[in-house]
């Protein structure tokens, strides 16, 4: 549900980075994210400036644009700089007019890669969810912060980073049933309350999803407060810093993955029998690619090609599974969870995974069995995922 004041608060984002009337944004997101149409197309009408849409993203065309059309703001996700860093360098490239860049999800290398070679860009990353009630800008450009603790914004908005069990998928308690403060330097949940200055209004037509995302009995008895669903950490000099996200989804090509919904389409296949889905690290990526771990049917072997053909129909591409293991077992936790932390830590690797691997290879159209020369090309980047 996004209502006016959330608009607001959305385009100010731009006053706060200094957009002005005279600026020329250049945006290639697509206006289905909160960034390119919240803060983006609404920032440019509240600020009066020039909006620059591009129909689909373009490495090779990006700062051809750019200086065809005098830009002086891009709006970015962590995935656009590092496709700009990996285009071969040119002697153009400082040729621009470029001087603020607004986004998240921007990783550190990344950043001081796109800042020593495209010049003196001020970059403004931000972490915010559309549905969230606590949002952070980093203006002191601060090299892989997302903000910094501010004492009157902590005044007003009430939130906490708290002990997060990943393998449980829930905060740790203390004895008398309340959430535990994490120190400076360890990574937490981030949770804000629920105030009339911080509303959740909660997701439209969708009251039990809207429950999942409240916290109640927090630190006091009937308090009140919004689950962001995200690790923040803090560190000794109050500079906060995006970890991870926890439970059922995780972000790749800068989109949001829902495993169980991924999960439910891959039981859809005959010879499956169980799914568990969740995302793995890649080197020099960002966010975390699909994985699935499957259990057949008794009596089935697994099918590279009709899996492809299915995940294909079903699926967008960032959200197909590009690894598949197939297992025995899958196992559960106490609170019949799926147990992804030791599968996370294996990743794909087929030196060390016995059980059957597959990569779903697009120039054949099916999963081909993993082999240490596709694992190695993913590791070097000369395989493209």
């Amino acid at each position: 549900v996004v209502t006016h004041r959330r608009i607001l608060l959305a385009c100010g984002l731009f006053s706060t980075s200094g957009v002005t009337s005279e600026d020329i944004v250049y945006n290639a997101l697509p206006l289905y994210h909160s960034a390119a149409l919240l803060i983006g197309v609404h920032g440019c009408i509240m600020q009066g400036a020039t909006f620059a849409l591009r129909a689909k993203f373009s490495a090779s065309q990006f700062w051809v644009d750019c200086r065809k059309y005098n830009v002086t703001v891009i709006q970015y996700i962590g995935e656009v700089l590092r496709y700009l860093c990996n285009v071969p360098k040119k002697d153009s490239d400082g040729d621009h007019r470029v001087r603020i860049a607004i986004g998240n999800g921007l990783r550190t290398d990344v950043w001081r890669e796109f800042v020593r070679r495209f010049g003196d860009i001020h970059i403004f990353e931000f972490y915010a969810a559309t549905e969230g009630n606590i949002g952070f800008i980093n203006y002191t450009g601060k090299v892989g912060s997302v903000g910094r603790v501010n004492y009157f914004h902590k005044k007003m908005v009430h939130y906490e980073l708290i002990r997060y069990d990943v393998e449980k998928d829930e905060p740790v308690r203390d004895e008398n049933g309340y959430c535990i403060r994490v120190p400076k330097g360890e990574a937490g949940l981030l949770i804000c309350k629920i105030t009339p200055l911080s509303p959740f209004t909660g997701y439209a037509g969708a009251k039990s999803q809207t429950e999942k995302k409240k916290l109640t009995n927090v630190f006091q008895k009937g308090d009140l407060y919004f689950n962001s669903g995200d690790l923040l950490v803090v560190d000794q000099d109050n500079f906060i810093y995006f970890h991870d996200r926890v439970g059922d989804t995780f972000r790749w090509k800068g989109e949001n993955v829902a495993t169980t919904e991924v999960a439910d389409i891959l039981g859809l296949i005959s010879f499956v029998q169980e799914v568990n889905v969740y995302g793995v690290p890649v080197p020099g990526h960002e966010g975390r690619i699909g994985m699935a771990s499957i259990r057949l049917k008794e009596g089935c072997e697994f099918n590279g090609e009709q899996t492809y053909r299915h995940v294909v129909d079903y699926l967008p591409n960032y959200a197909r599974p590009r690894f598949v293991r197939i297992q025995d077992a899958i196992e559960i936790t106490a609170t019949f969870k799926h147990r992804k932390v030791q599968l996370v830590e294996e990743g794909f690797k087929p030196a060390v995974i016995r059980d059957g691997l597959y990569f779903l290879d697009d120039k054949e159209k099916m999963y081909v069995p993993m082999t240490q020369d596709i694992y190695n090309a993913i590791n070097n980047n000369s395989l493209k995922l």
